[in-house]
């Protein structure tokens, strides 16, 4: 069997899907993309077509490594991204060519259900409380919201006040019946991660994402020293080699690579057993597609210390397009109560990617781009 052709297609609301075809008639599907820089990554994922068209599919490590070493320069959020996309057809080919799920292929799955959480408040927290008494009818209990809006290098008191009053007003309103992750999105520096941390601890959250950029991981263990709520990051860091330094200083108690950014399921496979190995749990990032969540599962099957799942149900994010929507096996990605993703039954990723909505609605699709926020002095702030 040989790869033929690969076609990427840029769909709403800003997502990019791959689908790989073989001389044989087996179609895999990926998800390739960089949130707001599509484009870039699809000319990547063509760049690196040279690489696997006219290859056997089933020799997926040798495609990864030739891929990933093949140029001088690698890594980074757009190779990685490119490359991830690819990895996650490979591995649907050959499930489908074996007739087995991805996780069977791993070794076999380590539990028998999955719990995922769900997004609530948006960019500019709001609405918090409406939105998770919503989710928790539909039977969520474990969240995720922004834990604060722009934030200078040194804030002001009343943004702190406002930060802390929100996730107040979650424990006021639930108790201990629902749990929620705070994701700084890297909006604060290490200065104010020090009085936030602080403030947020007798609250309780299960973890607090990216509070501090990527590039500043060496404040991770000062932070982590700082407080006991586990330290959580990795949706902007994109291979072993990254992570391995961020293991080694410590501090950090959950990684949250991303299966479209981060070399796909083989890298993520890879990432999991080296968190283990340092006691450290697993939660994949992913606010993206159905794609991305079916790949995100198959590794979250197969590792032992995968605590949680994000997915994009009802995010935001989700204009033009839902997860389900370009999905004819609907009941693959169906969540039970408490949020729990079942291990899929069909072969590859266990997903029926509707084709023809994909054509469709990549003929109009629109270009994304993330909010360009500024402090109230004109300088930019992190969104």
């Amino acid at each position: 069997m040989k790869v033929t052709k690969i076609t990427t297609y840029r769909v709403p609301p800003r997502w990019m899907f791959l689908k790989m075809e073989t001389d044989e008639g087996v179609v895999g599907w990926g998800e390739p993309v960089v949130e707001g820089r599509a484009r870039t990554v699809e000319a990547a994922v063509h760049e690196l077509s040279e690489f696997v068209i006219g290859k056997n599919p089933a020799n997926i490590n040798d495609i990864w490594q030739t891929m990933y070493r093949g140029g001088f320069y690698r890594g980074g959020a757009v190779f990685m991204s490119a490359m991830a996309g690819i990895d996650q057809a490979l591995w649907d080919i050959k499930g489908k060519v074996l007739n087995a799920p991805v996780y069977e292929l791993l070794g076999g799955r380590v539990r028998d259900r999955m719990k995922t959480y769900c997004w609530v408040g948006g960019d500019r927290p709001a609405d918090i409380i409406a939105q998770m008494k919503e989710r928790l009818a539909h039977g969520f209990d474990t969240f995720k919201l922004n834990g604060c809006e722009e934030l200078s290098i040194i804030g002001t008191s009343k943004a702190i006040d406002a930060a802390v009053a929100k996730v107040a007003e979650i424990r006021e309103a639930f108790g201990n019946t629902v749990e929620f992750g705070l994701d700084f999105h890297g909006r604060v520096s290490a200065p104010m991660a020090k009085v936030l941390v602080k403030e947020l601890e007798p609250y309780r959250p299960l973890f607090i994402e990216e509070p501090v950029l990527a590039e500043q991981a060496e404040h991770y263990p000062r932070i982590a020293a700082q407080t006991s709520i586990p330290i959580a990051a990795g949706e902007r860091m994109y291979s072993r080699f990254e992570f391995k330094q961020v293991f080694e200083r410590g501090g950090i108690s959950i990684i949250q690579p991303d299966l479209s950014h981060a070399g796909g399921i083989t890298e993520c496979v890879k990432l999991a057993a080296m968190a283990e190995a340092y006691d450290v749990a697993f939660a994949p990032h992913c606010p993206l597609g159905p794609i991305a969540l079916a790949s995100c599962l198959h590794v979250d099957f197969v590792s032992w210390n995968a605590a949680l799942q994000e997915q994009s149900m009802g995010i935001h994010y989700n204009k033009g397009g839902e997860v389900l929507d370009y999905v004819l096996n609907k009941e693959a990605l169906k969540l039970d109560d408490g949020g729990y993703a079942m291990p899929f039954k069909g072969p590859g990723l266990g997903i029926e990617v509707n084709e023809e909505l994909v054509i469709e609605r990549s003929r109009e699709a629109q270009d994304w781009r993330n909010p360009l926020w500024r402090h109230p002095d004109g300088s930019v702030a992190e969104w």
